[in-house]
């Protein structure tokens, strides 16, 4: 019988913050958690973002859920919500199971909802959609 090893330091180190990607349930609190999700991951960035660079992303995560819950999922559907940082830039992805791709619609002040990819557009520096094998994963990124 072999003696196990004890004191022997680890081979890495576990990641000091919170993993870089997170499922959501499909539910109306998605973009709630997916937010505090965020919101959490930048506060671990060696880089932190000034607070309105941070409001920027945490509405551009907000309006990303919203819509990937109202208009790509069905119940019991889960949602991917990525953050990725670089020295340039915050990138977030929101993934849901439907191919169906979002898009801008004619602004109106008649409407209560429509207007999510305008702030999404106006907040962000680049934005798109990549289709996925099993559904798509919306982007936006926001320059520091």
């Amino acid at each position: 019988m072999t003696e196990p090893r004890r004191n022997l330091a680890p081979c890495c180190a576990p990641p000091s913050g919170p993993p870089t990607q997170a499922v959501f349930p499909a539910c109306a609190e998605a973009s709630a958690q997916a937010r505090a999700y965020v919101r959490e991951v930048l506060a671990h960035d060696d880089e932190p973002l000034v607070a309105d660079k941070r409001d920027d992303v945490l509405l551009i995560v907000a309006e990303l859920v919203t819509n990937a819950y109202r208009y790509g999922t069905e119940p019991d559907d889960s949602l991917l919500v990525a953050v990725l940082t670089t020295p340039e830039r915050v990138r977030v992805e929101v993934h849901d199971p439907r191919r169906r791709r979002p898009h801008l619609r004619n602004e109106s002040g008649e409407r209560a909802r429509g207007r999510g990819l305008h702030i999404v557009d106006a907040l962000a520096a680049r934005w798109d959609v990549d289709d996925r094998p099993m559904g798509k994963a919306v982007w936006a990124e926001v320059d520091r």
